[in-house]
């Protein structure tokens, strides 16, 4: 028996910021799934950041996105027919399927999800990549430690508004940075930092630095641009930046406008002796279950809080991805693919 798939493919790569034109949707015929194979139907679907790079012919860290094949991304799943061991019909599973709504893949590509843990599409938010991304960033390689002062850029997303719960929980200060006074608003409120500054303000500059007192321990770096050229300065000497990612230079097709930057970066962090990291979480997945075990216990005890950006329909993918780059997205942003046989 044979399936239709939907699929957001790669028609060609994008010239700055994504375009419907560059990820059309089209239809696939999928084979019924082979010894130790199993089809799945896809529930939620990740939206994150850095699948602007898996687009680009840039070399990168992995590799990009063949043209005419669905974007790479996380999602959670129901098993609709299973050839494989240890897999059965209705299981729910995390499996990296692409933008598609139905996938044939390998059994020991999925990992089975418990739905009584917490809601499935967390999976993909709080107890999934990017949860487990601001827990490696922040504890392994930021060393955060009680007493220390810690910024974080995109505090409102996925990563960020973890990341500064994660420092609260360890005892440290948590300084948000995100746009918007909604946002800002959200992150004190809601995920409980110490202060949030939002960097769409005039006075932006006057305001980090009142945040920041006597220096940053810890920056956290999610965007780069003008956050990174403000946040710079305001670093303790021997402080840690963790670099997660640079959302602000993701569609840039040539240099930023203005002065070049780099030497300035580079003084700060030889007159400062910063030390910046740059890490991929699946390098760390040695930590995988301690990670597991703090967030699970943090979420039941509500020491962490987390916000999910739920949104209907992979034909309306490539316009969320669009906004989410944008930073229009209010906390984790996921894609309601079909329907959720746990609500």
């Amino acid at each position: 028996m044979s399936i239709t798939a939907r699929q957001i493919v790669l028609a060609q790569h994008p010239h700055g910021m994504p375009t419907d034109e560059d990820l059309p949707l089209r239809e696939k015929t999928l084979d019924a799934p082979a010894q130790g194979e199993v089809l799945v139907r896809v529930i939620y679907l990740s939206l994150d950041p850095y699948m602007r790079g898996r687009m680009s012919q840039a070399k990168s860290y992995a590799a990009g996105v063949e043209i005419g094949q669905p974007i790479t991304a996380e999602s959670i799943c129901e098993v609709a027919d299973s050839k494989a061991d240890g897999l059965s019909k209705g299981d729910i599973v995390l499996a990296r399927t692409g933008w598609v709504d139905h996938a044939v893949i390998r059994g020991e590509d999925c990992r089975k999800i418990d739905p009584s843990l917490a809601p499935i599409s967390t999976h993909l938010g709080v107890m999934g990549m990017p949860g487990f991304t601001a827990w490696v960033g922040l504890i392994v390689h930021g060393k955060v430690k009680s007493g220390d002062r810690v910024c974080v850029s995109s505090a409102a997303g996925a990563v960020g508004q973890i990341v500064g719960q994660i420092a609260k929980a360890k005892g440290a200060t948590a300084i948000g940075i995100a746009g918007g006074p909604e946002k800002c608003q959200e992150v004190e409120e809601t995920f409980g930092f110490d202060a949030c500054v939002d960097y769409k303000t005039g006075d932006f500059k006057s305001s980090l630095e009142s945040a920041a007192g006597d220096g940053f321990d810890i920056y956290f770096e999610n965007v780069g641009g003008d956050v990174l050229f403000k946040v710079l300065p305001l670093m303790k000497e021997f402080g840690r930046v963790p670099l997660c990612g640079m959302i602000a230079w993701y569609n840039l097709t040539s240099a930023p406008e203005g002065p070049d930057m780099a030497p300035q970066i580079w003084r700060n962090i030889l007159s400062k002796k910063l030390t910046v990291r740059g890490f991929i979480n699946y390098d760390d997945i040695e930590h995988h279950d301690a990670f597991l075990q703090d967030m699970s216990g943090w979420l039941k005890d509500g020491t962490v809080k987390y916000r999910e950006d739920i949104r209907d329909g992979l034909e309306n993918a490539p316009a969320y991805f669009r906004d989410l780059l944008s930073g229009g997205n209010r906390g984790k942003m996921v894609v309601k693919v079909g329907e959720d046989p746990t609500e």
